[in-house]
This record gives structure tokens, sequence and C-alpha cells, in this order.
């Protein structure tokens, strides 16, 4: 299954917020109502459940400009995240129209500074 992002974290992404591509909005839930955020939970590898909140410019319907908020640094520290690592959120259909979404943490595999791809783990 592809992700929905798939993202390389940068500096502002493991100090504050994760910024995500607008056309991933879509797969995300709905901001309904002309609302400009939307909370919704996600399960790791662990099976842990985390809620994120999803926040958009309030007044610019064109460039939306989605961001991770809440929950987000709590999520960074718990997996000791850091510039260059990878987050990946896919979302899982289920009965009845329901919708999961899951998130997947691979580390950067370093080996005298040297950057040799990414390991997926289980923190």
């Amino acid at each position: 299954m592809a992700p929905i992002v798939l993202k390389s974290l940068k500096k502002t992404d493991i100090e504050k917020r994760m910024t995500l591509p607008s056309k991933s909005l879509k797969s995300f839930p709905p901001l309904s109502g002309g609302k400009h955020v939307v909370d919704f939970q996600v399960r790791d590898e662990r099976r842990r459940v985390w809620k994120f909140r999803i926040y958009t410019r309030k007044n610019d319907r064109k460039y939306r400009k989605p961001v991770l908020t809440k929950g987000w640094r709590e999520f960074v520290c718990s997996k000791q995240l850091c510039v260059g690592d990878r987050v990946a959120f896919y979302m899982e259909k289920e009965e009845a129209d329901s919708v999961k979404y899951r998130v997947q943490v691979e580390k950067t595999v370093k080996i005298f500074g040297v950057v040799f791809g990414h390991q997926p783990i289980q923190c």
C-alpha cells in the first residue's frame, strides 16, 4: 500500500510542526463546515494511538498550507526523531466506509556520518 504522505523530516518538522503537501489534504479527514482544523487519530508500529490536528490557513482556500500541530511534538519526542528521518502516513479503508490511519517511522541509518538509507523502527 502506497503512503498518502512520505516525508523526510526537516528542522521545522522536528522543532515545531510538520508541513504536509497540499494535495495530501484530500486523503485526511475532511475539513467540514468552513473549518480550518480537523483532529484525527493514527496508530503507530506498536499499535499506540496518537491524536494529531491538521491546521490550514483560515482565509486562503487556494493555498491551504496544511500542517500537523497538536500532538505532533509529543510524537517527535517520543520517537526521538531527527532531521532526515522519514515519516509515512497510510490510509486504510475498512468496513462500512470507515477509515483508519497508520503512521510509520524510518530512522536514518548513518555510519561515520554517511547516510546509508532508512530503517523502519519498532519503538
